[in-house]
């Protein structure tokens, strides 16, 4: 068995032209739809993502601006910077980049931002009204895991999902979209035991670890949907994702690294913006 490709260009690319055609009556209308990038980071592989971001958003006629407030950055300025931002009624979207300088955690800064301004569901109060079933920004890259199944027609209704990863940015708030979608979930972290146990029963699973092709065939059963999150830099200056290729041996359906999430969660944080 060789797994089916679940590439996510097409999908990306009308997202686009939705939030192009968009964008365009905004700035004749003579306000341009803009979005503050605010980092405070010198790791390559976040400023690699933040120029991409610029890079789409000019592409279909949004304003993007990277406010980079430097590695020596405070909670408090951040917090005050964030804020103000929200406040700005000349910013339509705001988004924190991490990682963040020694010292300052996620959970000290994001309630800074407006949740109707957090294009990238950073904000507690986002995560909280997503898992309530209230009107909320979800995080791109987890709103692009469901996007990218609904575009290649898999079911999520009564199927058994496995999210390995916890985190506030993708785990957690996909376990939430996965369930709204009528999923059974679970969701494994580095406590869980025999990971492949559990990995091994899912329908569909997602690795989003951060950790170089953690999954492996013995990880999977035959016909499984897998989707790979990681983005995992390679010496060569490559990425590679948290699923070791092999897997598509054994998988029914596979998103490739790079190509695969990535494309589709640049498009919907544009999309968040111009909403």
């Amino acid at each position: 068995m060789t797994a089916r490709r679940l590439a996510g260009g097409d999908l990306a690319a009308r997202i686009r032209a939705e939030v192009a055609e968009r964008a365009t009556a905004r700035r004749d209308a003579g306000r341009p739809a803009r979005l503050v990038i605010v980092t405070a980071t010198d790791d390559e592989a976040s400023a690699w993502y933040v120029r991409s971001i610029a890079s789409a958003a000019g592409k279909v006629g949004l304003d993007c601006d990277v406010d980079d407030l430097g590695t020596a950055a405070t909670a408090a300025g951040l917090s005050a910077r964030l804020a103000a931002l929200s406040a700005d009624p000349a910013v339509d979207g705001v988004m924190l980049q991490t990682p963040l300088p020694p010292g300052v955690a996620l959970a000290d800064v994001s309630g800074a931002i407006d949740p109707a301004k957090d294009v990238d569901g950073a904000n507690p109060l986002s995560l909280g009204r997503l898992a309530t079933g209230l009107p909320a920004y979800a995080p791109a890259t987890a709103a692009a895991v469901v996007a990218l199944l609904d575009e290649y027609d898999v079911g999520l209704a009564g199927a058994r999902a496995v999210v390995v990863g916890r985190s506030a940015v993708v785990g957690k708030p996909l376990a939430h979209l996965l369930l709204d979608r009528d999923a059974t979930v679970t969701v494994c972290h580095s406590r869980t035991r025999d990971l492949a146990a559990v990995t091994s029963s899912a329908d569909v699973l997602v690795a989003a670890v951060g950790r170089t092709h953690l999954v492996t065939p013995e990880h999977v059963r035959a016909g499984v949907v897998v989707v790979d999150v990681g983005t995992n830099p390679t010496p060569d200056g490559g990425l590679a994702g948290d699923v070791d290729p092999a897997v598509a041996e054994v998988a029914a359906a596979l998103t490739p690294v790079p190509g695969g999430v990535g494309p589709v969660t640049t498009a919907l944080l544009l999309k968040n913006v111009v909403d």
